[in-house]
């Protein structure tokens, strides 16, 4: 990194810093110990603000509303937390997604600010794991000035996810509302090219952390298992993207997933690893910080956020 990138860096955290103060309660948002050595965190990028249709549009509207009712859900709007786990074990610290930047949406794009006021240099991320490359997981790999966020950090991506984003077909095909998220995706892409390591289904990425095929949401969407000894934690990123609806009706079509169908398949099995094996689970979009656990009650779930 040259003297120039360091400067503007310093510039935008100072002007960050001046709104922040006060509020460093809120950015680390949940933690838990896993094994002796390893800590995960989650780390607030603010949040999102869209039409709650573009979620809840497709299902049945009453019992929809009798759901939502049920679980003290404002159903005139959505604002989903944005959680960007991270993982430290002495050796590795790793990020799993990079939030939203400073181009997708006012309310999001704070994990510069955020992870520094927290006494972490970008420069000290060592791996960023990506579960997907929706503009909100993968846009803020580059800061304001297109500068690339995390210089020293291998970059870890899903082999499906990232050859069906690089296709320079899929802008044609994702339909005219996403089109965006396509070339935004590959403008990103191309900056990590040289920094990339491509990963499969079920393979260990690093000691402890293996790749968990999570389809659906988009054509190569990843969770992730993270091992020490007995205990365990998946990372969900958004195969599940609510602790309502998603738990309780897995089944549900949402319209934020590309295959609505093959995401519904992937929360009802995940659903099941994770309260069968009594996993901790963290979510990108769940709240107070998306770190809990998931019960079983009859045919349905639930999520128990951990106190925070």
């Amino acid at each position: 990194m040259d003297g120039n990138t360091f400067s503007r860096r310093t510039f935008l955290y100072s002007a960050a810093c001046l709104g922040m103060l006060g509020t460093q309660s809120r950015i680390v948002r949940a933690e838990l110990q896993l094994g002796p050595s390893a800590r995960i965190s989650t780390v607030s990028d603010g949040y999102l603000s869209l039409p709650p249709e573009m979620i809840f549009g497709s299902m049945p509207k009453e019992e929809l509303e009798q759901l939502l009712n049920r679980n003290r859900v404002d159903a005139t709007k959505y604002e989903p937390e944005c959680n960007v786990a991270l993982y430290r074990d002495g050796k590795n610290t790793v990020l799993f997604d990079v939030g939203a930047g400073p181009d997708f949406m006012p309310t999001s794009g704070k994990l510069m600010e955020t992870v520094e006021t927290i006494g972490l240099s970008p420069e000290d991320v060592s791996h960023v794991i990506f579960t997907h490359a929706h503009p909100d997981h993968i846009w803020g790999i580059l800061d304001d000035f297109d500068d690339l966020l995390f210089p020293n950090a291998t970059h870890h991506f899903g082999r499906k996810e990232w050859d069906y984003w690089w296709n320079p077909s899929t802008v044609d095909s994702i339909g005219e509302d996403r089109a965006a998220f396509a070339v935004g995706a590959k403008r990103r892409m191309a900056e990590i090219e040289d920094q990339v390591a491509f990963f499969d289904d079920g393979q260990e990425i690093l000691p402890g952390i293996a790749a968990r095929a999570s389809f659906g949401h988009t054509p190569g969407h990843m969770a992730f298992e993270i091992r020490s000894g007995s205990e365990s934690v998946m990372i969900v990123g958004d195969a599940l993207g609510n602790p309502h609806v998603a738990f309780e009706r897995p089944d549900w079509h949402s319209g934020t997933d590309q295959d609505p169908q093959a995401a519904a398949a992937t929360r009802s099995l995940l659903l099941d690893q994770i309260s069968r094996e009594q996993m901790k689970i963290i979510g990108f979009h769940l709240p107070n910080g998306g770190i809990g656990r998931v019960e079983k009650t009859g045919s349905a779930y639930k999520f128990i956020g951990e106190p925070t």
